[in-house]
């Protein structure tokens, strides 16, 4: 899965989740997304990983 692919299908997400939450702000869903990018590089830090094979491994799940 490549960047354009995640941020494609995190786009969808925060779409359904404003429709779910109606009380959620752009500047609530953008922290979200900056802390999974947080994660991703946590990810990477620990493993050794590229961010490409991390990705794969989610696009698995």
């Amino acid at each position: 899965m490549n960047n354009q692919e995640l941020k494609g299908k995190w786009n969808q997400i925060k779409g359904k989740v404003k429709q779910q939450y109606g009380e959620l702000t752009d500047d609530d869903l953008t922290y979200v997304e900056g802390k999974f990018d947080e994660m991703l590089g946590r990810i990477q830090e620990k493993t050794g990983k590229t961010r490409e094979d991390i990705e794969r491994e989610f696009k698995k799940l």
